[in-house]
């Protein structure tokens, strides 16, 4: 299977958008090359950049975090500093570096309005209802908003994950290295516009090459 990347143009100095950018301008750009300033974590101690042959990662070097949330829900977040949107597209590249199991995991956070109200993919190895799931923190401990029953392929290559929200009509699409069919979808109008993360629930990755499409 081909993974296809997101690509840009320079042409007379204008930024040409990829497909991903689904006619959406690109608000945010990150390949980590000089450094992870513009990141606020959950807790500094768990993450790291990581050079490997030259080139950077964002990555967690540990399972367990200090940080404990006041309902049940991911424990090692990542959100970019000053950026909200609403309607978007979210792209990056991810690599689990340690095999825990079913419920070995990355996670993406969107909506994010303060530590007990945001959405988040949970893209686990194995679907339960707390594995695999698109699923909602608000006020109470994470539920899924899908009944999803495909299993995610970890390996220790890099892989690539898209997001895609659209706030009117409350739909949620993501996509697992096949850009063409969604993994997985759900539809839901409690949170609009918010910040945007990466992350585990409780387990370690490298990110990469993050790109932001938003109004």
């Amino acid at each position: 299977m081909s993974i296809l990347w997101p690509s840009f143009i320079v042409a007379q100095g204008t930024l040409v958008l990829s497909d991903d950018s689904q006619g959406m301008p690109l608000v945010y750009s990150e390949d980590f090359e000089q450094g992870r300033d513009k990141w606020e974590t959950t807790d500094d101690a768990s993450w790291y950049l990581h050079d490997e042959a030259g080139n950077k990662s964002f990555g967690l070097n540990k399972r367990k975090s200090v940080y404990e949330p006041k309902v049940r829900s991911p424990h090692n977040i990542a959100l970019i500093k000053d950026v909200q949107v609403s309607d978007f597209v979210l792209t990056f590249k991810v690599r689990s570096t340690k095999d825990t199991g079913n419920h070995r995991d990355c996670c993406a956070f969107f909506s994010h309005q303060d530590p007990e109200h945001f959405y988040y993919v949970h893209l686990g190895a194995k679907p339960d209802p707390a594995s695999g799931q698109i699923m909602i923190v608000n006020a109470q401990p994470r539920r899924p908003l899908t009944d999803n029953k495909r299993e995610v392929p970890w390996d220790d290559k890099w892989h690539h994950v898209k997001v895609v929200r659209d706030s009117t009509a409350g739909t949620i699409t993501v996509y697992f290295d096949d850009m063409n069919k969604p993994h997985l979808t759900a539809t839901d109008k409690t949170f609009g516009k918010g910040r945007i993360g990466i992350g585990s629930f409780d387990d370690m990755n490298d990110f990469d090459d993050v790109r932001l499409y938003g109004k």
